[in-house]
């Protein structure tokens, strides 16, 4: 992705964090904010539980993605496919194992703050 297309989705959360009456994130510390950032940006224009829910979703679904594109040109680099090259396959397998890091991460907070609400005395 470009930085370009970062600024954009940037962009468009801030606008709708705006929209939304919260602050807007000054900066992305992680790769699991980015994730979510790229990948949910039209998923938080719903409200409720089912916005949240589809932007989950919709890490998880970009993240398989992701595998599944590095396995297949790993695969036809293996076979010897003329339209594959080396450096295309390292390229793939990077951005799925980031992605696979960002959806870690995100599972890690998502407990985190379960574990969290649970511990807290009524």
């Amino acid at each position: 992705m470009s930085s370009m297309q970062i600024d954009q989705v940037l962009a468009q959360i801030r606008s709708l964090a705006s929209q939304a009456g919260a602050p807007a994130p000054a900066r992305m510390d992680g790769p699991a904010q980015i994730m979510g950032a790229v990948n949910g940006a039209a998923a938080t224009q719903q409200a409720g539980p089912t916005a949240f829910a589809s932007l989950l979703k919709s890490g998880i679904d970009s993240a398989n993605a992701s595998e599944v594109k590095a396995t297949d040109m790993s695969a036809r680099f293996e076979r010897g496919d003329p339209g594959v090259d080396l450096g295309q396959v390292m390229l793939e397998v990077n951005k799925a194992n980031i992605s696979l890091h960002a959806v870690n991460e995100v599972r890690n907070r998502l407990v985190s703050a379960y574990q969290d609400i649970m511990n807290m005395q009524l």
